[in-house]
């Protein structure tokens, strides 16, 4: 188990955790548990876990990646579709992914640029330019998790500047991206000692905002409803 690969999704709620774990104990394990070459859990640490736990058997199915990048994108890939994960989500997640996105560019970057420099001494000649453009990080990031790289960008922002009460109303589905960006902007230029709480009074102030707009959304169905009724019983 690679706490990397392992922590890279939103962990289940209890909820989920209890449904997939009552499935196992009645069915069994019946999808295998995706591993690497080193036989390190890419794809499956939950069922892996049930079953260890109740010393129930489960087959693996062993996959080849080149590096741990890659084995980590096709298990995002694989669990984006069956999680109805946020855009918060999916950027904490692309997150994640940042170090080895900027490992990998810089060992693009020495791979191209090394070879020419050695060759272009023993040549006599210039050094060409490294024909490997350099990696745009916000522009993979955002790929990586199939987010626009406008909204990552905001999710970079909000995670190297917003306050907590910022990040908790987002872990907790209170606030959209747009809207913790924003409230982390109006925050930023406070003295630093009064942005957390100006920031959970904005925080608040947008819950209220949707409370109302539910309650508005509501009445409004109700009238069409109402409208449809009286309509019906006019003919």
């Amino acid at each position: 188990i690679l706490p990397d690969l392992e922590e890279l999704l939103p962990p289940l709620s209890g909820e989920q955790l209890a449904a997939l774990e009552k499935d196992i104990l009645q069915n069994g394990c019946y999808a295998p548990i995706i591993v690497n070459e080193d036989l390190v859990v890419v794809d499956g640490h939950n069922r892996q876990q049930i079953c260890t736990r109740h010393d129930l058997p489960y087959k693996m199915a062993v996959f080849a990646f080149d590096d741990l990048l890659e084995a980590k994108q096709w298990a995002l890939d694989t669990q984006k579709g069956r999680r109805n994960l946020e855009k918060w989500e999916l950027g904490k997640i692309a997150l994640k992914l940042k170090p080895d996105i900027e490992a990998r560019a810089r060992a693009n970057m020495s791979a191209g640029g090394g070879d020419q420099k050695s060759e272009g001494a023993k040549s006599g000649l210039a050094t060409l330019p490294n024909p490997i453009p350099p990696i745009d990080t916000r522009k993979e990031l955002a790929e990586s998790v199939g987010l626009g790289e406008r909204t990552m960008g905001k999710v970079m922002q909000i995670d190297e500047h917003a306050p907590a009460a910022v990040k908790e109303a987002l872990d907790k589905k209170e606030l959209s991206v747009n809207q913790g960006y924003q409230i982390t902007r109006q925050v930023q230029d406070l003295p630093e000692d009064e942005q957390g709480q100006a920031a959970l009074d904005l925080v608040e102030l947008e819950k209220a905002k949707k409370e109302i707009r539910e309650k508005d959304a509501e009445i409004d169905r109700q009238s069409k409803i109402a409208g449809v009724f009286c309509k019906a019983y006019e003919k």
